[in-house]
Parts: C-alpha cells; sequence; structure tokens
C-alpha cells in the first residue's frame, strides 16, 4: 500500500528530527568519552597487537550501512531502558576516568551506544543493530597487567611447540624457559614473537567469519572459538622455522625483513585455516562453502509501535541530556591532578645494611624501557661469609597509564627457570611486631636453586595478592587521588650444601635489617604529598 504525499510530507520532518537527535547524542558521546578513546587511538597506534583496531569502526559502519533499511523499518517504541543503560555507562566511565583502567570507560562507550538505540526504537531497533556494535568489543585492548600475563604465557608454549618442531627434522635443540639452545646460537622468544598480535586480529576475523557463516550456532561458536588454538599453532611453527633457518643459514635470517615477511605469512595462513575449517564444516552440511559463507539478508524486526502512532522523544531526551551531564562530569573528572607522594630516590639508598654491604646493577635499557617504572633498585647485599641476597624494587609513581609491576610469578618463568613450589604465607617478625603477606617461591633452573620472597606495597599496604593489589588501586585511585605502588623482590641461592630452610633463615634476616629501611623510599598513607603535573624522573644507582 502506497502512502500518501502528506503522509510522506508529515514523516520527513519527523525523520530529520529524530536524525538531528541521534547526531547530537552520538557527537556528545563522542565528547565525554574522549579521553578515552584517544587512549584507544594510542593503544593502536603504538602496540602492533592492536594495530587492527583502526578497521574495527570501519567495518562496524559497513555492517549498519548494509542493513540501512532494516534499520529504518525495524523502528518501534523507544525504551526507558536506553537512559538506564546511560546511567550505567556514565557510572562505569567515571570509575574509569578516575582509576585509569580504559578498558571500564571504553566498555562504557559501547553500553552509552546500546542505550542510545534502545532510546530511539525499542528493542526491535536494537536486533538489528546489536552484532555491529558488540564488534566493536573487539576494538578494545586489555589492561597491560593482563598483555603481560598473556604474553609470557603464549611465549612460553609457542617456545615449546617451536621447539617440538625444530626436534622433527632431527635437529638438536634444549629449551630453557623461552630461550631456544641450538647450540652455536641461542634464540629468545620475545613478547613480540608471543602471537599476541596475530590472536588479537584474528579472534575479531573469527567473530566475523562465524557472523557470515550459515552454519548452525555449534559450529558457528567453533569457528570463532578455533581462532585461539590455530594461532597459537601457527605462531609455534614460525618459531620453529625460524629455528631451523638459523641452524641452517645464521641468526640473519631470524631478522629484518625475512622475520617480518614470515609474520604475514602466519597470519594469512591462520585466515586460511579458518576457510578450510569452515569448508570442512559445510561440507559436513553437504554444501558447498560459498553456499554458507555469505552477508545475511536482515529483516526488519517487527516494531512495536506503527509509523502513525507518535514518536515518543522522551528516551531519547533523556539519554542525551545524560550524556551532556556525563561529558561535564567527564571534564571535571580530567582537570583533577594525581597526587604524587614526596620520596626519597632509590639513588640514596644506603650500600651497607647491618652486615649486608651491597654491590649496585643496573637493568638494560630494553627492559627499563619495557617495564615503564619511574625508580628502581637493583643490588646484590652479601655478608663476609659470601651468602648473597638480591634486592629489587621497582616503583611507579603512577599507574594511571597502565603501566603496573609486573608479577614474578610471570616474568621468572621466561627466563628459563621454573617454578618448583610457590605458596603464599607471612614473613613474621615477632620482637618487632611485624607480619606481613608475602609470595614464597622457589625456583629452579638446572642443577641451580633460588628461594623468592615478593610483594607488592601499595600507598602503605602491603599485599602478596596482585589481583588484590587491583583492587586496592582501583580504590585509591578513586578516594585518595594516588596510583603509587611498587614490586619488592628478594632472592636468593639455595646452595648444595644447605637445605630451603636454611635460605628460608637468609632472607628472613634480610628482610628484618632492610623493611625498616625502605620509609622514606615507598611512599605511605602519610600527610606528605604533593600534586603532580609530571611523573617524576627515573633515578638509580648504578
Amino acid at each position: 500500500m502506497l502512502m500518501k504525499p502528506d503522509a510522506v510530507a508529515r514523516l520527513q520532518p519527523r525523520t530529520i528530527y529524530i536524525g538531528l537527535l541521534v547526531s547530537l547524542s552520538v557527537l556528545v558521546a563522542l565528547f565525554g568519552f574522549s579521553r578515552s578513546l584517544l587512549e584507544l587511538v594510542r593503544r593502536w597506534t603504538t602496540q602492533e597487537e592492536y594495530s587492527h583496531g583502526f578497521f574495527i569502526p570501519v567495518i562496524a559502519a559497513w555492517l549498519l550501512w548494509s542493513r540501512r533499511d532494516a534499520i529504518v523499518a525495524s523502528l518501534g517504541r523507544p525504551s526507558w531502558v536506553g537512559p538506564v543503560l546511560i546511567l550505567l555507562a556514565a557510572i562505569l566511565h567515571i570509575t574509569g576516568e578516575l582509576s585509569a583502567l580504559w578498558l571500564v570507560s571504553q566498555t562504557a562507550f559501547i553500553v552509552a551506544l546500546l542505550g542510545v538505540v534502545l532510546g530511539l526504537g525499542g528493542y526491535s531497533l536494537l536486533k538489528v543493530t546489536f552484532v555491529p556494535i558488540i564488534f566493536l568489543l573487539f576494538a578494545i585492548p586489555l589492561p597491560y597487567f593482563i598483555d603481560a600475563v598473556l604474553s609470557w604465557r603464549l611465549q612460553l608454549i609457542s617456545s615449546q611447540l617451536g621447539t617440538s618442531f625444530i626436534r622433527m627434522l632431527n635437529i638438536p635443540v634444549y629449551l630453557e624457559g623461552n630461550v631456544i639452545d641450538l647450540g652455536v646460537y641461542k634464540l629468545q622468544v620475545i613478547e613480540a614473537c608471543s602471537g599476541l598480535r596475530y590472536l588479537y586480529p584474528l579472534l575479531g576475523l573469527g567473530f566475523l567469519a562465524a557472523y557470515l557463516f550459515q552454519a548452525p550456532f555449534w559450529q558457528r561458536a567453533l569457528v570463532f572459538l578455533s581462532t585461539i588454538p590455530i594461532t597459537i599453532l601457527m605462531n609455534s611453527l614460525r618459531i620453529g622455522i625460524v629455528g631451523i633457518l638459523v641452524n641452517r643459514w645464521g641468526p640473519q635470517d631470524a631478522d629484518g625483513f625475512l622475520h617480518m615477511f614470515e609474520g604475514w605469512i602466519i597470519f594469512i595462513a591462520c585466515a586460511l585455516v579458518l576457510v578450510a575449517e569452515m569448508t570442512l564444516l559445510a561440507r559436513v552440511n553437504g554444501k558447498r562453502f560459498f553456499e554458507v559463507f555469505y552477508p545475511p539478508k536482515i529483516s526488519a524486526s517487527s516494531p512495536q509501535q506503527s509509523s502513525t502512532q507518535a514518536f515518543n522523544q522522551m528516551p531519547l531526551l533523556s539519554c542525551l541530556f545524560l550524556l551532556c551531564a556525563l561529558g561535564a562530569a567527564s571534564l571535571l573528572v580530567s582537570t583533577r591532578h594525581e597526587i604524587q607522594p614526596e620520596r626519597t630516590a632509590f639513588a640514596a639508598f644506603p650500600n651497607q645494611i647491618g652486615d649486608w654491604r651491597g654491590r649496585p646493577g643496573v637493568l638494560g635499557s630494553d627492559v627499563e624501557t619495557g617495564l615503564g617504572l619511574t625508580d628502581y633498585i637493583l643490588s646484590d647485599y652479601a655478608q663476609r661469609d659470601g651468602s648473597q641476597v638480591n634486592l629489587y624494587i621497582a616503583y611507579y609513581a603512577s599507574q594511571r597509564s597502565g603501566l603496573s609491576p609486573h608479577s614474578p610469578s610471570v616474568c621468572i618463568p621466561g627466563n628459563g627457570w621454573q617454578i618448583t613450589q610457590f605458596e603464599r604465607t607471612h614473613y613474621t617478625d615477632n620482637a618487632h611486631g611485624i607480619s606481613i603477606p608475602i609470595n614464597r617461591v622457589i625456583i629452579g633452573k638446572g642443577s641451580s636453586k633460588r628461594l623468592v620472597y615478593y610483594w607488592f606495597e601499595q600507598r602503605g599496604k602491603r599485599i602478596a595478592n596482585e589481583y588484590v593489589s587491583k583492587l586496592y588501586l582501583l580504590r585509591d585511585a578513586i578516594l585518595m587521588n594516588r596510583t603509587d605502588g611498587a614490586l619488592v623482590r628478594l632472592s636468593t641461592s639455595i646452595y648444595p650444601t644447605e637445605t630451603e630452610a636454611d635460605a628460608d633463615k637468609r632472607l628472613q634476616q634480610f628482610t628484618q635489617v632492610v623493611l625498616p629501611k625502605l620509609t622514606g623510599y615507598l611512599p605511605s598513607d602519610g600527610p606528605k604529598i604533593k600534586p603532580a603535573m609530571t611523573p617524576l624522573k627515573s633515578s638509580h644507582s648504578s
């Protein structure tokens, strides 16, 4: 049935009005979330693992444009759930801004988009736009500390599988952690070779492929989830190929253009394996690949109001009002300068502590840059009998950028050491009434064994559990406007002529004398504070 000309005339002003409201709402949302969205772009630019993020919004826009007719036809009764979602997004966003947990704020932006959709056209419109909006989640980077954990785990797995591929060609090889020893040459599977630069974009590609794959749900879920083992296996194969080339022609073939070229080949190979998997599943269903792989035809979802009903503009106007309030609150929060406590630099840390005499050391420049710390001390303290304790403290004046102390439980295996025993316990000094939670770790490499104590110093609190420390970080960032913190690690060798109890006694003796010395170097929750305009510069003994 054709619409009368006067009906068309009445429809056009309403369409323009709705379009203006939606455009204004999106623009206000972009302004309100601007800091977290700019951080998003910065991560895309500086981390190769997330460089695919630039394509995600483009693909999402294409998905929306391809269903534009269905979107117009699905405009239904606006839902008041939309403003509720905007309010939830505002709470998440302010929490993310105060704590610098950008993941929370960036996810809140997507929640806000869903709120605008509900405020505009209700659930019928949400059904049509849900997939393109949710696809934006694949553009959001994970927090740095989760990235670090995943990177180390994948390095170890890829190293083990890569070594297995090398051994299949009867090439003698020995693996220590993430170091592949070929005899003449040694290859270290560094962070860039963990496979994350393939995994993250392949997850997005897998989601898109599963969406285009017209098959039963379990097969689509299988396609998406299989991106993880495919990435691990293909990255391990890449490492194995590099090892074989190095063994045959030398280390120059593991660097430069060939290294990058192999990376691109492996990513394309991962995509081809994904295509092969869908082809096989299509055969199981008795069909060919292109019979099941195509953009689905999106039909209009039944709107909850007819075109003749009056448009209820209040939910969408409420969304716009809440987004304006969110933008004002975000602007207010962004002007708040983080408090960084006054402290003494580790350059002044004593080299003589009781009977212990220290010999300062330094981290490599690349390691120091990668850790992103503000200040640190790395020193071997020895007694007259020759027994030694290594002291390492990494201090961060601010963790708002996402950089934070790396847990030794993650870093230790990557250096070739294996954790043979891990327990969370307490160091107790009854004479001084001190009891602090610590992680007690025994590690081994070949015939060597070491005992490690470590804990986190967080604004006057000593915490063993790194995830609990993140919760305190969130709380203190909001309530105290502080995110400073440190990792304290003590380690000593377990010599062949002694027991673990002897090494424990040595670490406990050193802990007893070093704890009082930390005052002033690791700020507590005391009153001496100053607003920080720029982070403290790194300084250490050399």
